[in-house]
């Protein structure tokens, strides 16, 4: 290439950026002055939208002040009707009160009449009372004590008359159906007779071992009694150690242990609280397998664990020779059947009887009654209230809420009272007796007592001169209360009074 064209290309690439650079410069004039309008647009646009807000914000104030305007004016206008309607009722008050005030100096004026009448009236009474006292020989109040003698002498008659037929008629249907209920529940239940009480005596090989059980200077004794909480008594009984608690499931735990360490011939302190703590959980075990059986065989679901932990408890508590737990499950039953039969909730009997007894299982080492533990317990625990009045009324001690309550004590009287059920021994029979007997003769009136079929009744014979037919009735319910408060029995005592009036004469 020549120098000339080559300047000349030169020369058109600087023309060429010449032109561009004044294009861009013009493009980007145009785009800011384009900016500036969308700009001034929108700023012009905003000042128009404030200024309608504006305008719309005075007209909403001014629609406030006018509604409320409107809203004072209503209430000066209700205020000035209620104002008219007070001052009428003034003025109607201020009449009546004129009116009351003439009515009552009428009847001033009329009181004084009356009175002065009275006074008269009084006058004549007691002249009239004089002339009688005279005629008579008597005063008013030897004539109104001879009169109250004799009235209440009828009333009684007639009153006592009434309650013996109502008492017959209503023992009668009431003793047909009880009769026929109690047979056909007992009748379907067929529970077994009472087991023999459970024993605490462990049996043993030889004499020998009652020396290996005390161990040197007593220690392996004093071991397992310190570690099962239980006494171990080692007397003259041959072949034969007794296990003694207060605590039935520390003496099962207590028996089993020992009988292990009889079997296994290493008694020494070590392995006797190795041996206490497996029976001890193996007896915890029992507890809980045997609450859920006894659960299951009464066809009850839902219960706590902890409830039924505390149920399985009285598999080793008996009562009067009747294990407690098979008790539980044959109340829970009879419960039912009486449920049914009666229209009662079935499933809530079934609970109150199941669980009735279940403070038996705590009262050894807690303060109070059975009934009243049982009751806080498996409040605890969630337990229908129904079923806690029923445990906590079961021997009366609170009121009974409900039938339910009822059925629940009266299934627990059937289990107990029915024959085989309960045994107790020959000593505890007599003071039995003879207490019963002792209570009924403490009753003024009382001239004899006699406790009959096995401490199931007493008769009580009364002095017919010092108590009337009302007061034999009234003295047979207050002996049977005094002996539901004071003593402890199976089943039911039932409390007659006799009173008999003999009339002897002899013909000479």
């Amino acid at each position: 290439m020549n120098p000339q064209t080559i300047l000349l290309l030169i020369f058109a690439l600087l023309l060429g950026a010449i032109v561009g650079y004044f294009i861009r410069q013009y493009q980007e004039k145009v785009r800011r002055e384009r900016m500036q309008e969308k700009a001034d647009a929108i700023v012009q646009g905003a000042m128009e939208q404030a200024r309608m807000i504006e305008i719309q914000a005075r007209d909403n104030a001014l629609e406030i002040v006018q509604k409320a305007e409107a809203e004072i004016e209503d209430r000066r206008r209700s205020l000035r009707e209620e104002d008219k309607i007070l001052q009428r009722r003034r003025h109607e008050l201020d009449v009546r009160t004129s009116r009351l005030e003439r009515r009552e100096q009428a009847l001033n004026k009329r009181q004084s009449q009356i009175d002065k009448r009275a006074n008269e009236i009084n006058r004549l009474y007691e002249q009239q009372v004089a002339r009688l006292q005279e005629i008579a020989q008597m005063t008013t109040d030897e004539a109104r004590e001879v009169l109250l003698k004799e009235v209440e002498k009828e009333a009684r008659a007639d009153m006592a008359r009434i309650v013996r037929q109502i008492e017959a008629e209503a023992q009668m249907e009431g003793e047909k159906r009880a009769r026929k209920l109690i047979a056909e529940a007992i009748q379907r239940v067929a529970s077994d007779h009472v087991a023999e009480v459970t024993t605490s005596v462990v049996p043993i090989p030889n004499e020998e071992m009652k020396g290996r059980i005390v161990g040197r200077n007593g220690r392996n004794i004093r071991a397992f009694e310190q570690a099962s909480g239980v006494d171990i008594i080692v007397d003259d009984t041959p072949e034969a150690v007794t296990v003694s608690c207060f605590d039935s499931v520390r003496r099962e735990i207590g028996r089993r242990a020992l009988t292990r360490l009889v079997l296994d011939g290493r008694i020494h302190p070590s392995r006797i609280e190795k041996i206490i703590k497996e029976e001890t959980e193996a007896v915890n075990k029992i507890i809980i397998e045997a609450g859920e059986e006894a659960a299951y065989e009464a066809g009850i679901s839902g219960l706590h664990p902890e409830v039924l932990r505390m149920m399985g408890r009285l598999k080793f508590r008996t009562s009067y020779g009747q294990n407690q737990l098979a008790h539980a499950v044959e109340v829970s039953k009879l419960a039912a059947i009486l449920a049914a039969e009666l229209g009662a909730d079935v499933e809530l009997s079934k609970q109150a009887g199941f669980l009735h007894d279940i403070g038996k299982a705590m009262d050894h080492n807690q303060e109070g009654t059975h009934a009243a533990l049982g009751a806080e317990f498996c409040r605890r625990y969630g337990v229908h209230p129904v079923v806690v009045n029923a445990i906590a009324s079961h021997h009366h001690e609170v009121e009974q809420e409900t039938v339910e309550a009822i059925i629940a004590e009266a299934a627990d009287a059937i289990s107990g009272a029915r024959p085989g059920a309960r045994r107790e021994d020959l000593e505890a029979y007599i003071k039995r007796i003879k207490a019963l007997e002792e209570l009924s003769m403490s009753f003024k009136g009382v001239q004899e007592a006699f406790a009959i079929q096995a401490g199931r009744e007493v008769r009580i014979i009364v002095k017919p001169q010092e108590i009337d037919d009302l007061e034999a009735r009234r003295l047979a319910r207050d002996i049977a209360k005094k002996i539901e408060e004071t003593m402890q029995y199976p089943g039911q005592i039932q409390v007659t009074v006799i009173r008999e009036m003999r009339a002897v004469d002899y013909a000479k």
